[in-house]
């Protein structure tokens, strides 16, 4: 065994759900935005019924407002006060805990009414003001690498959470720029990141992004989505977060590297099998 295997994880609470510490593997999934009420109900729906066939412990994401689009003219969302009533509903409905972006630290304490984890996009992880503002709501916080640090860097993230009593932190691999509008995974973020003490969960549907790659939007390429989550699982991820939707082509952001729903089940068989591989040893 491995110095870098040796160390273990806390395990974060969201809900009745258990994160990390030897758990199972937990998946973060929903559409990339609110769209409007019917569809984020559907689609909560439909991949908690996935879920409980596989006894996957599921956390619905999807967001009130995407503030980094590439253009001006991209669709962020509904906004925090009809984005969130939406996500309210959801949770009533389904009884699904929700993961939902905060963007700024005014916005932090509405959004913690209706949020069990509270995301911190990976543009903004440094942000110390938002990062406190998140930590002092006491919810689990999930903080996405930023794509220009390396992951030795994100102790200082854990660190400022940390430092506001809140120790529910979940650090989450997303890609690192290469070049110009592409990003490329090291699967060793995944070890060196867990030596925090904190799960670690793999974005495998930004990690095939292409940031700003089609001038006034981004692009992506959704058919490494099963090859990078099975490398990410293999390397010890605590948990996967995919953005699913039923018609991806159509969907108003991140479309290119969605996971259709349909596509959805076939691959969580899959890194079940692998997570189960690696968990009782080769």
């Amino acid at each position: 065994m491995t110095a870098l295997e040796k160390k273990k994880t806390r395990a974060v609470r969201v809900g009745a759900i258990r994160v990390g510490s030897g758990h199972p593997l937990v998946l973060f999934a929903g559409p990339c935005v609110v769209e409007n009420e019917k569809s984020a109900i559907r689609h909560a729906w439909a991949i908690q019924k996935i879920a409980r066939r596989l006894r996957l412990p599921y956390i619905y994401k999807s967001s009130y407002d995407k503030a980094n689009r590439s253009s001006i003219g991209s669709f962020r969302g509904l906004g925090l006060g009809q984005g969130l009533a939406i996500l309210a509903k959801v949770k009533k409905e389904t009884g699904l805990p929700i993961l939902t972006d905060v963007h700024t630290a005014e916005e932090v304490r509405e959004a913690a009414r209706v949020a069990d984890v509270l995301q911190i996009p990976a543009f903004l992880c440094r942000q110390t003001d938002l990062l406190l503002a998140a930590a002092a709501t006491g919810k689990a916080v999930n903080v996405k690498k930023g794509q220009f640090l390396a992951p030795w860097e994100m102790g200082n993230v854990v660190e400022k959470i940390a430092s506001a009593g809140n120790k529910n932190i979940l650090l989450t691999e997303r890609g690192t720029c290469f070049g110009y509008n592409a990003l490329v995974n090291d699967f060793r973020s995944i070890p060196i990141m867990k030596r925090f003490g904190y799960p670690v969960i793999f974005d495998a549907t930004h990690s095939v992004q292409q940031p700003g790659g089609l001038g006034k939007s981004s692009g992506g390429d959704r058919q490494f989505v099963p090859v990078l989550a099975q490398a990410a699982v293999a390397a010890g991820a605590d948990g996967v977060f995919m953005e699913v939707h039923e018609n991806p082509d159509r969907a108003p952001s991140d479309g290119p590297n969605m996971v259709r729903l349909a596509d959805l089940e076939r691959l969580l068989e899959r890194l079940l099998k692998l997570g189960r591989v690696v968990r009782n040893g080769f």
